[in-house]
């Protein structure tokens, strides 16, 4: 087997100079670094992605930025991201931003100083954030997931304006007059377009808007429980609820259980994001559910595509969720 020693002696090198090169852990000359990269091609040491990235430039890895423990859709999410990385070639580093812009860019900088070829981002911050001005100072080939925050680079996630609207407008077609929208964490991009969508709803609907029925869940199902709870002290409540994410509509769904209100009898409730057991809550639950492999697909495709062809002008991909009716919205007879 042939050893870092044998490469070593090779190039005339010591074998810690071998391993500079190897790791990048320190500056090594050029002609130095070239003898060694000779070496390892001659003696055929290291036949893996280290050694190709030596000699390409390339390391054959792509990193994943997102808040993958908090949220059950990115964890689906980067299952999908994860197959499609590996059907390309490629390994995957995942590193958690815990939904965090202080800590979504140290885990930028993280993967950047480990020589990824390309970001994909679920960005925690708008896009005025640090981490995307990271990468778009340095040209780090960068791919937003989900949340669309800046055309500045490729981005890709699920249709959420008119999606929002088609849940409110369903349910004041049921004949519901006062609907309450329980929002994402504010700031992102995903909160801000689901809450228009919802305004968008109310006035194709004719219904006036109003502010006390906009409650913040914080996109937790913690805080969803508090908010529900403060729609329900209201002089005149909802009747209906709109849920902008799965995180959220288990902690409103838990409230109502507590509260003894039942759903969809006393209060209907319809919600952005399927998940795997909606189909069997009691009643089961009316969603819009996001194509989750497709959006992960998409975003491998688009960064690969970024790589190989840097000056290409930035694309924003926007895929349609799917309506799942069911119960929760009251419409029994009519769910499938």
């Amino acid at each position: 087997m042939v050893t870092m020693n044998d490469v070593a002696q090779r190039a005339g090198v010591s074998v810690s100079t071998v391993s500079h090169v190897i790791n990048g852990t320190r500056f090594v000359r050029e002609e130095t670094r070239k003898q060694v990269l000779a070496a390892i091609a001659d003696t055929g040491y290291i036949h893996n992605t280290i050694a190709k990235s030596l000699v390409s430039g390339t390391t054959q890895t792509i990193g994943l930025a997102i808040s993958a423990i908090s949220n059950f859709y990115f964890a689906d999410l980067v299952s999908a991201i994860e197959v499609a990385v590996s059907q390309a070639g490629y390994t995957l580093l995942l590193a958690d931003t815990h939904d965090d812009s202080a800590k979504e860019l140290q885990v930028v900088e993280a993967l950047h100083q480990r020589r990824v070829d390309g970001v994909l981002l679920a960005t925690a911050a708008g896009p005025d954030g640090a981490a995307l001005r990271y990468l778009g100072d340095l040209g780090v080939p960068t791919v937003l997931v989900d949340r669309c925050a800046s055309d500045a680079f490729d981005q890709v996630g699920a249709e959420n304006l008119e999606a929002a609207a088609a849940l409110t407008t369903h349910l004041a077609e049921s004949g519901h007059r006062r609907i309450a929208m329980i929002s994402g964490r504010t700031g992102l991009s995903t909160s801000d377009e689901r809450v228009a969508g919802y305004r968008l709803g109310l006035e194709r609907s004719a219904l006036a808007p109003d502010d006390r029925l906009v409650v913040t869940g914080g996109s937790n199902a913690e805080q969803a429980e508090q908010a529900v709870r403060g729609l329900l002290d209201l002089a005149d409540p909802p009747t209906a609820l709109v849920v902008a994410n799965n995180h959220m509509t288990i902690g409103a769904m838990r409230t109502l259980g507590k509260l003894g209100v039942r759903v969809p009898d006393d209060i209907v409730l319809a919600a952005y994001d399927d998940f795997e057991w909606a189909e069997h809550f009691r009643p089961r639950l009316t969603t819009m559910a996001q194509p989750i492999q497709e959006i992960g697909a998409r975003a491998v495709q688009l960064l690969l595509s970024r790589i190989s062809d840097p000056r290409r002008p930035p694309e924003t991909v926007r895929l349609q969720p799917r309506f799942m009716h069911r119960e929760s919205c009251g419409c029994a007879q009519q769910a499938g």
